[in-house]
């Protein structure tokens, strides 16, 4: 007995690992070579290649394609329909599978619906990607990024409140109103103090 559910529309290819109480719903492809953690919860029509290491309790939403070089530490979330890209300069007629590009998904951090990333950057532990944003470069820890190309907008708590940091201040603490976790932004960065 399988301690994970696979959809019956769905394939997980022999050699793919998931881990138990993981969810595989309706017209996904789970490839060999891949880790899938505990706790998942993989939405419709989700395609996830070869070499892909997902952590725990990640949760991908519909339509999502996670490519070779993406690796999602635990408790990401991806919204609906959001892209990842693994080569920087892909052509038709050149084969560039040996240079495929980590794109790497740090813990607690959310991307919204339809936002495009191009290969080869990493997000930051909370970052917060807004719904439709194109990210082009990396994002830092607890930031929230949005437009084309992603920008900093603010600053995000783990629990997924905007933390009102003022923008003439480069050196506060801030207490998030509704967790009350503790946060400083010192140098344009901002870290959790507990």
């Amino acid at each position: 007995m399988t301690e994970f559910y696979v959809h019956p529309s769905s394939y997980v290819d022999e050699g793919a690992v998931v881990g138990k109480d993981t969810n595989i719903w309706h017209f996904c492809h789970v490839m060999p070579k891949t880790k899938i953690g505990e706790g998942c919860n993989i939405g419709q029509n989700v395609f996830v290649a070869n070499d892909v290491e997902i952590g725990n309790n990640v949760k991908i939403q519909n339509n999502v394609s996670i490519y070779t070089g993406v690796i999602l530490e635990d408790d990401v979330f991806l919204g609906p329909s959001m892209v990842f890209t693994n080569v920087i300069n892909p052509r038709s007629h050149v084969n560039r599978r040996g240079e495929y590009m980590i794109t790497r998904v740090k813990r607690g951090v959310t991307i919204g619906a339809n936002a495009t990333v191009v290969c080869g950057t990493t997000f930051g532990e909370y970052s917060f990607v807004g719904a439709g944003a194109v990210v082009t470069k990396d994002v830092p820890p607890h930031a929230l990024v949005y437009g084309n190309p992603a920008q900093i907008q603010a600053w995000m708590c783990q629990c997924g409140i905007k933390l009102p940091f003022s923008d003439n201040d480069p050196d506060e603490q801030m207490t998030c109103t509704d967790c009350k976790s503790q946060y400083q932004k010192k140098d344009g960065k901002v870290q959790r103090l507990k």
